[in-house]
């Protein structure tokens, strides 16, 4: 064979060779997703152990779970969660039981909560306020230590009678009605009407305490207010009294029929609605309701906006395991369109 030939046929040869190779990695790169010169951010990088952002689709997908019946208890603006998630977990996973429990002592919330986790009454326990540096504290002198793990975005919402016809309070305006400087509706645009304002006590819920802190800046609640034992009651007042006003969680406030939700602004040109537009009357609700406008809350534009937290007892022991399988299962997909569905906004 000549030169010429041979030439040739090696260079036949090697063009057959490439194709077969190419071929082939087309076919894995198909089968398996192969990226040339990147690998994707779950490979990369570990999970964060600082929130246990979940990589998980569903709640069976969770692996390690512990067996036994967990007693978990908390704040009370985490109710619609629990409808929602709780019989969901038990279903995926029987052998993980959950038994929310109340104080034995005062209302339920976010500090009774905390205090029975570090009492060791609960396995773990629900917040809508981060864990305080006099909590942490006293969880290192009982040896063991707290975190605090997000799972979910929530907004206080302001409630007023359906009557009152303001564009929207400024947080100034807020603080100064709930600190007694401001006691008639005239003074922020409204008609000659004594200003009514409602809250639960300060040591009876988390809410109560970021508004205390965010809002009135730990200045004292005005001589004005009429305190109430819970939501549905204050809600019920506000309904019922022109010059009545409360805030709550936003879930609990923006699809009630018998109140109207207020847009609240830093500044009086920047109000924003914590419900969807155009906001729905009251004479066609329970037909229609307004939404959540979880994308203000999302993006910070709605100015008083929080985290939901899972608190878990770090000690070593199944409890520990049990809160963070929870706090698992809430950052999973399923976990997370239960928590949209619940009314509050995804974390992730």
């Amino acid at each position: 064979m000549s030169q010429k030939n041979e030439t040739a046929v090696l260079v036949l040869t090697l063009v057959i060779t490439l194709g077969l190779v190419g071929g082939v990695y087309w076919w894995l790169a198909r089968s398996y997703d192969i990226r040339l010169g990147s690998i994707s951010n779950n490979q990369s990088q570990p999970q964060s152990q600082s929130n246990l952002q979940s990589v998980n689709q569903t709640f069976a997908s969770v692996e390690k779970v512990p067996s036994g019946l967990f007693s978990y208890g908390g704040s009370t603006t985490w109710a619609p969660i629990r409808a929602e998630v709780d019989s969901e977990i038990e279903t995926a996973l029987p052998k993980f039981q959950l038994r929310y429990t109340n104080p034995t002592t005062g209302n339920p919330g976010s500090g009774t909560g905390i205090m029975m986790l570090l009492n060791n009454q609960l396995a773990f326990s629900q917040s809508s306020r981060a864990v305080k540096d006099k909590e942490y504290q006293q969880a290192q002198q009982r040896g063991f230590k707290l975190q605090e793990i997000p799972v979910a975005i929530d907004g206080i919402a302001i409630a007023v009678n359906p009557n009152l016809n303001i564009p929207g309070l400024t947080l100034g305006q807020l603080k100064d009605i709930y600190t007694g400087k401001i006691t008639n509706w005239q003074e922020v645009g409204g008609e000659n009407l004594t200003i009514r304002p409602y809250s639960r006590r300060l040591a009876e819920g988390g809410t109560v305490e970021f508004f205390d802190e965010n809002i009135l800046d730990s200045e004292k609640f005005g001589s004005n207010i009429e305190f109430v034992a819970n939501t549905t009651e204050a809600l019920r007042n506000v309904a019922k009294n022109n010059g009545g006003i409360y805030y709550a969680s936003a879930p609990e406030v923006v699809g009630q029929c018998g109140v109207k939700p207020l847009p609240i602004g830093g500044t009086s040109n920047k109000f924003v609605p914590p419900y969807q537009e155009p906001f729905i009357q009251p004479s066609n609700c329970p037909q229609q309701r307004n939404q959540l406008n979880a994308e203000a809350f999302k993006s910070g534009e709605y100015p008083i906006t929080r985290r939901l937290f899972v608190v878990v007892k770090k000690n070593g022991q199944i409890d520990e395991q049990a809160g963070e399988t929870y706090a698992k299962l809430l950052l999973t997909d399923q976990g997370q369109k239960l928590i949209s569905k619940a009314g509050f906004v995804r974390i992730n």
